[in-house]
């Protein structure tokens, strides 16, 4: 009897499961309305874009040109510095050891080269000429005992041996007489020139070398290269400091905010129909009743790969874009340095 009922049963159970697939598959799910209604372009024709802010002279990665130890670090996030006030210090400690050697260097060669350019001393002329007296006077004296000899000699009272000893002494004393002006003439001449010129050229090389060792020193205190606001800082006391490169985080990123800039990407299909100088009005992500005024700044007019990327779904990431620069006539509510924009650019039909 209960197997008349077991196969209606199931029967009518499979039935029923099918026909609440079936309701399921084709309910229609709510539309849900977006909480911020997207931002449509103000003119019949445009050329749209993803804007991001930057500073008027793009942001400045700023990095040491030296490698070292973070000694100090002069300035925070969001200060005003003005072009050449100093931002970081790297360790420079040997550099001023080697500093203050190559100075003591520099003024021992100067001092060389002075005494050169100064001589003959004062000091030591008057024993020269003195010497230069003296040996006048061995002479005369030489010179008369062998005059006196020699007029004696033919009446052979004289013997031979003193006749020679009296022209040895006169011989002798002519040689040293000759000998003190000698020393007196180079001593009235001062340093050799090519002594002097060898003592300047020690100068300058010790010279150079100082120069050398202070702008290292210079190179190792990071200045700001120009008027603005320091809008990252990545570096703290104590850190060890690379030079930078591609793809590495700077120290620091300054910005001149004195006027906020906007750089669009507009994708290379779209360039046709750009027209320099076509006024542009943007729009905050997600808040479109944030309307800013753009006006034309310039053109890079090199295309590039698109790094900017808004997100949606349509969205191409292997295209091509040419950037264009829009100043913010109106900065309010204020921007911030990165925020991504969408831009609408006036464009021919």
């Amino acid at each position: 009897m209960m197997r008349r009922y077991i196969v209606p049963l199931i029967a009518l159970g499979l039935i029923g499961f099918a026909g609440y697939s079936v309701y399921c598959t084709q309910r229609k799910e709510p539309i849900l309305e977006p909480q911020t209604p997207p931002p449509s372009s103000p003119y019949p024709h445009t050329v749209a874009g993803a804007g991001i802010v930057e500073a008027r002279q793009e942001n400045v990665q700023v990095a040491p040109a030296i490698p070292g130890l973070v000694l100090e670090v002069y300035v925070e996030v969001g200060q005003h510095v003005r072009k050449g006030d100093p931002l970081l210090r790297v360790d420079d400690r040997h550099l001023r050891a080697q500093l203050a050697q190559a100075r003591a260097q520099l003024k021992y060669a100067e001092a060389q080269l002075a005494k050169l350019e100064a001589m003959p001393r004062p000091e030591e002329l008057p024993p020269a000429r003195a010497r230069v007296a003296a040996a006048r006077a061995a002479l005369n004296l030489a010179e008369d005992l062998f005059l006196r000899v020699q007029r004696v000699w033919p009446t052979g009272n004289v013997a031979e041996e003193e006749y020679s000893q009296k022209r040895l002494q006169r011989d002798v004393a002519q040689r040293q007489f000759e000998q003190a002006e000698a020393e007196l003439r180079l001593l009235e001449a001062g340093a050799w020139e090519r002594d002097k010129a060898m003592a300047r050229a020690q100068a300058e090389q010790a010279k150079a070398q100082v120069g050398i060792l202070e702008t290292e020193i210079e190179r190792a205190l990071v200045r700001a290269p120009m008027d603005g606001i320091i809008l990252q800082r990545n570096v703290r006391p104590g850190e060890y400091i690379a030079v930078s490169f591609p793809g590495a985080t700077p120290p620091f990123v300054l910005g001149d905010m004195s006027q906020v800039h906007v750089r669009v990407d507009i994708d290379e299909y779209d360039i046709p129909r750009f027209r320099p100088g076509a006024p542009a009005k943007a729009y905050v992500r997600g808040y479109p009743r944030y309307e800013y005024h753009l006006r034309f700044v310039r053109v890079e007019p090199y295309v590039i790969p698109k790094k900017s990327l808004t997100g949606e779904n349509t969205e191409r990431v292997d295209t091509r874009v040419l950037q264009i620069i829009y100043a913010v006539e109106n900065p309010e509510p204020p921007l911030y340095i990165g925020q991504q924009l969408d831009v609408f650019i006036e464009a021919d039909s």
